[in-house]
């Protein structure tokens, strides 16, 4: 049996060389109290995010949408929000006075929803230990939702 062997920059150029698919930049936003979400957050448990803006119509209600999803998961998953391209002046009256019981982290350049393919605000998202359990629409009754994801 006769080898052939070819140079590796033909083998290269061919093609036929595995390349390394290439990794997802990683991600960090920060939080309206100083504090921030990584991916590497998202890898550890569960993670519940709405992502929402202030100036989405469908937004308006978030806070007593959200904080039910706080109270009744909340010892099972870290429940926070994503603020949709908006910057934390824009943000900030919008919340005054509603007492949201979640963190706000920023997603101001859209970043983390187009990687997460938000197409619809709110937003739910729930990640098992790094892994997109759901993504999709903020449905009007949450709960049924996430006992089916976090069975």
């Amino acid at each position: 049996m006769r080898r052939i062997l070819l140079p590796l920059a033909l083998v290269a150029l061919a093609g036929l060389s595995p390349q390394p698919a290439p990794a997802q930049e990683s991600f960090r936003l920060s939080g309206l109290d100083g504090s921030a979400l990584t991916e590497a957050d998202l890898a550890r448990g569960t993670t519940i995010v709405v992502v929402w803006a202030s100036w989405s119509p469908r937004s308006r209600d978030i806070v007593t949408r959200v904080n039910p999803i706080a109270e009744r998961w909340g010892g099972r998953a870290r429940v926070v929000t994503v603020n949709f391209q908006e910057d934390g002046a824009a943000i900030e009256p919008f919340l005054a006075g509603k007492s949201l019981r979640t963190p706000v982290y920023l997603d101001r350049e859209g970043v983390f929803a187009k990687r997460h393919q938000v197409f619809n605000l709110p937003g739910l998202l729930v990640f098992v230990d790094g892994r997109t359990a759901y993504s999709g629409k903020l449905p009007d009754d949450p709960d049924r939702l996430l006992s089916e994801v976090l069975r």
